[in-house]
């Protein structure tokens, strides 16, 4: 069989050095045929998926990997879905970039295609946030959009996501749509390049100042700002796109005192001071956080390369600074939002927020005390965008996000917003400071005493390469014939299986219908009230298993307590799953 893999390879592998493809990119094929097995079979083995959130891959030679071919086939069937779609018009596209490598060289290739294809082209000066291609979309009234971007992921991958006309990543049908019109584009000859160049719009600064405004708009309260200006804020775009944005607008919202990190304010798509560039992770932060006790920073920013995903560190009262998980943040921001519009007010009862089915239950408690709608959708932020699409002109949209450290305040942006999340988390600090004499971090416990310890936990298996994503059907195979039937003691009353579409309750074997697009997620609940989710991640190779625990915090001096028993019991899921 092994030996049927290589011979497939090898001759995938010859076509390229018999194709129409550049002398570079030629000779490292060659070199892998001649040297590297393993690697030619892990770069031709298949054709890299265009999923339903586009490209992400490790950058290199070979139809399984990130290059200006794999690009442009994925471009030119996404353009001939758009002719399909939208016959008879002139299409509009807009089209931004991170830090990474080969980055602004995959967009320029992307800018190319679309204009050749006869499009109108608006292309990013430089490096931008996702968000802002996101509101591109919609402010110049595009029909479609591509970021080129790999997220936060390590720097040898990078990746594609392409945007429907609402600014938000493709779903139903579209996505499936498109992927198989991607797929017809069997040969580099099929991909139109080098015409119309006169079709390419360029964005400069002008356009950063209409997105900044509107960022702005979501302000609630302008005099607390006004009386802590000096507050100190330390932020780090981990030599990312938002090196520029995230000080702009933290400074339009009032702040004076906003300090970068200036090793990681270096734009470099190697990101030299981190292993990996994910604000969910301590050690990235660290240069952050170190600089924040040598200043004796208040608040402590950051966000990912590409600015969709925001990372918050606090100080609690040891003076030591906490990492906030991303369900934290999430309820500081949400909490924050719905209380100032209740004081000003705006609430009516046509207002919702939205979360994903992984993401903390802390957030539909808090909805539900301010009599405000809490939609819990699927993973990703595409699904978020689907709900604010479907309440268009019935519901007002607030603020939702996921655990993975991405919010959206506001709705005139379809993805997640680190640059909005940034300005509103400093504003909520001066407003806790101001009104309540409270650190944001005093606040958050504060919010727990109220609506109960939310405490959440997350172990992401990685299984790398062509075995390893066997394994993980296996893992999931073998979850759904065998479910654990207790888990740290407590009995598994109700399994959601996002795949299947159907609620069993386990006492009874009743099943109901879960009215959501079909995922490949399955949930666990227990009877003390104990959420397991697992679900096989869509961009990497990885599974993740996500843990939700809840208990009663009777006073602030009793947190230390409280969360020590909380994440006992994490420890303990972890046990009984064997994840550690």
């Amino acid at each position: 069989m092994a030996n049927e893999l290589e011979q497939a390879v090898l001759h995938k592998a010859q076509s390229w050095l018999d194709g129409n493809y550049d002398a570079e990119t030629k000779a490292r094929v060659k070199y892998l045929m001649e040297n590297d097995m393993k690697e030619l079979v892990e770069s031709f083995y298949k054709d890299l998926e265009f999923g339903t959130g586009g490209l992400r891959g490790i950058m290199g030679v070979g139809s399984n990997r990130m290059n200006v071919y794999t690009v442009g086939a994925a471009t030119q069937g996404l353009a001939n879905y758009l002719k399909k779609n939208f016959a008879g018009e002139r299409i509009r596209v807009a089209i931004g970039h991170d830090s990474r490598n080969n980055s602004r060289m995959f967009s320029e290739r992307v800018a190319d295609i679309f204009a050749s294809n006869g499009f109108d082209v608006f292309l990013f000066d430089a490096l931008r946030p996702t968000p802002e291609l996101s509101f591109a979309i919609r402010e110049l009234k595009c029909h479609s959009g591509v970021v080129v971007t790999a997220s936060h992921n390590p720097k040898e991958y990078n990746g594609y996501k392409a945007y429907w006309t609402d600014g938000a990543q493709v779903t139903a049908p579209h996505d499936k749509n498109i992927i198989d019109e991607v797929a017809k584009i069997t040969d580099i000859d099929m991909i139109l390049t080098g015409k119309n160049p006169e079709n390419i719009t360029i964005l400069g600064e002008e356009f950063d100042e209409i997105y900044l405004n509107k960022v702005h708009e979501l302000s609630l309260s302008p005099e607390c700002v006004a009386k802590h200006s000096d507050m100190k804020i330390v932020y780090t775009p981990i030599h990312g796109s938002g090196v520029r944005l995230v000080p702009a607008s933290l400074k339009k919202f009032g702040f004076k005192n906003v300090l970068l990190v200036p090793e990681q304010a270096v734009v470099d798509g190697d990101f030299p001071t981190v292993e990996s560039p994910n604000p969910e992770e301590r050690k990235t932060m660290s240069m952050a956080i170190d600089m924040a006790a040598r200043e004796g920073a208040d608040l402590v920013l950051a966000t990912d390369p590409d600015a969709d995903r925001i990372g918050v560190a606090l100080r609690n009262k040891q003076g030591e600074y906490v990492l906030l998980n991303g369900n934290q943040t999430l309820a500081l921001i949400m909490s924050y939002q719905l209380t100032r519009w209740a004081e000003l007010g705006k609430l009516d009862g046509k207002q919702y927020v939205v979360k994903t089915i992984v993401t903390s239950q802390m957030a539909n408690a808090v909805a539900d005390h301010f009599g405000v709608k809490c939609y819990d959708c699927l993973t990703g932020f595409k699904y978020i965008a689907k709900i604010i699409r479907e309440n268009e002109g019935v519901a007002k949209y607030i603020g939702g996000g996921e655990e993975s450290f991405g919010y959206l305040a506001g709705d005139y942006v379809r993805d997640k917003d680190a640059v909005s999340a940034c300005s509103l988390a400093a504003e909520a600090a001066a407003w806790a400071r101001e009104t309540m004499g409270l650190t944001l971090f005093e606040w958050l416990q504060e919010l727990y005493v109220k609506y109960g310890f939310f405490r959440e936990g997350l172990v992401s298996v990685v299984r790398k390469g062509k075995e390893g994503a066997e394994e993980i059907q296996r893992m999931m195979v073998g979850f759904r014939e065998n479910p654990p039937k207790a888990i740290v003691g407590s009995t598994v009353v109700k399994i959601n299986d996002f795949l299947s579409s159907e609620t069993l309750d386990v006492a009874t074997g009743a099943k109901t219908p879960i009215v959501e697009e079909k995922s490949n997620v399955l949930q666990w609940f227990t009877e003390d009230g104990t959420i397991v989710s697992v679900r096989p991640s869509g961009t990497e190779p990885k599974i993740k298993f996500y843990f939700g625990v809840k208990a009663p915090l009777a006073s602030v001096a009793d947190y230390d307590r409280v969360q020590a028993e909380l994440d006992a019991k994490i420890e303990g899921i972890k046990k009984d799953l064997k994840l550690v």
